[in-house]
């Protein structure tokens, strides 16, 4: 994209009457966010759904000022984005009709060929939902599914830890721009999750962590998923709205019960009473309903593992098993090869499926 086509996308953002489904519906009619500017109102205003309301003062200043701004600050930050038609955009959230036009994210996201899962849950987590959390995640980690969470108090933070415990990638939704983190206590955190996943938002580096951001950014949760799952929630909370919106977009909901007395069981208790929905204990439940295959994953690894491996590419290969992601100059320093060599090489061992390429320019041994 284009820094034109950014800067239109941004005041399109910044138009108080133009939502991200309308701002679709506009790019789609215009043919490019930019076009969307030099269109006449009139012709925009006959838009099915659009309206002179919405696109009032379209053109004003101050959207243009703010949105020059807000691009000031992603360019000299080296923010990146994902616009809602790019192949890096999340797929299942292409699919959702208010996905967010514009996402920006921070970090070592990879979202190809992976299987990707919400988990969310009450702020004020207890034992018996901390255990949950974590056996699920160590029962799933041999499929290496992604983690999504809201980097929030309680279930959030306890599900992404539990990630980064298995070494698997997970991400953080935020509720504001990405030049905070909120709560700052879990700082602590983020270069951690920056290393195997990382950080997204459709929020402005202006906007702070207000609750109406938390409320919106619950559908991303729920949209960039295949399911979502509620480990413990009160009667009333964000989880639960987010369990709403994946049922709106056709998602899979999934919920372990609580004792019927127990107040961060009766939202998850509702869930299933309301067949809002699936009940599982188990791992093994989740894995049944989605018809994932731990069994035939661990086949796949297994052969991998065994690829005849010349002198070069186990010299390779052994470094990134023992250092983890490395980038292109570093394995051609530390395993004394040209970077010519590696960069053949390399491709060689991602063609036998033993390394993978990531964001950044590192590679990882499978």
């Amino acid at each position: 994209m284009t820094e034109n086509e950014l800067l239109a996308v941004l005041r399109l953002q910044h138009a108080p009457n133009i939502g991200d489904v309308t701002a679709k519906k506009l790019i789609s009619h215009c043919g490019s966010p930019a076009a969307v500017f030099t269109d006449k109102l009139q012709q925009l205003q006959k838009i099915d759904g659009v309206g002179t309301y919405t696109v009032r003062g379209l053109h004003d200043a101050e959207h243009r000022e703010a949105a020059e701004a807000e691009l000031r600050y992603i360019t000299d930050n080296d923010i990146a984005y994902a616009y809602f038609t790019d192949p890096d955009y999340p797929n299942y959230l292409k699919h959702c009709i208010d996905g967010p036009v514009l996402l920006f994210k921070r970090g070592n996201i990879n979202l190809e060929g992976r299987k990707i899962i919400s988990i969310v849950g009450t702020r004020k987590i207890t034992s018996y939902g901390s255990a949950l959390c974590e056996e699920l995640i160590e029962a799933l980690s041999p499929l290496n599914p992604i983690i999504v969470s809201g980097f929030a108090y309680g279930v959030d933070i306890c599900a992404q830890r539990a990630a980064l415990k298995h070494d698997l990638q997970t991400i953080g939704c935020l509720a504001h721009g990405l030049n905070q983190i909120y709560p700052k206590v879990h700082a602590k955190y983020t270069s951690d999750i920056e290393k195997n996943g990382g950080f997204m938002t459709e929020f402005w580096s202006t906007s702070n962590p207000d609750r109406e951001n938390f409320l919106k950014r619950n559908r991303i949760i729920a949209g960039m998923a295949e399911a979502t799952i509620v480990i413990e929630s009160a009667e009333r909370g964000g989880s639960l709205v987010t369990a709403d919106i994946a049922n709106s977009y056709n998602r899979d909901v999934f919920a372990f019960p609580g004792r019927a007395k127990d107040n961060y069981s009766t939202g998850c208790n509702n869930l299933i009473k309301q067949q809002k929905a699936h009940m599982i204990t188990s791992a093994a439940d989740l894995l049944y309903m989605l018809g994932w295959d731990i069994e035939q994953q661990q086949k796949t690894v297994q052969k991998q593992l065994f690829v005849e491996l010349e002198g070069d590419e186990q010299t390779i290969y052994d470094y990134l098993q023992k250092k983890g992601k490395q980038q292109l100059d570093s394995i051609a320093l530390e395993c004394q090869l040209p970077i010519f060599k590696v960069s053949s090489t390399l491709l060689n061992m991602e063609m036998k499926g033993v390394i993978r390429p990531l964001p950044g320019k590192l590679f990882e041994a499978i």
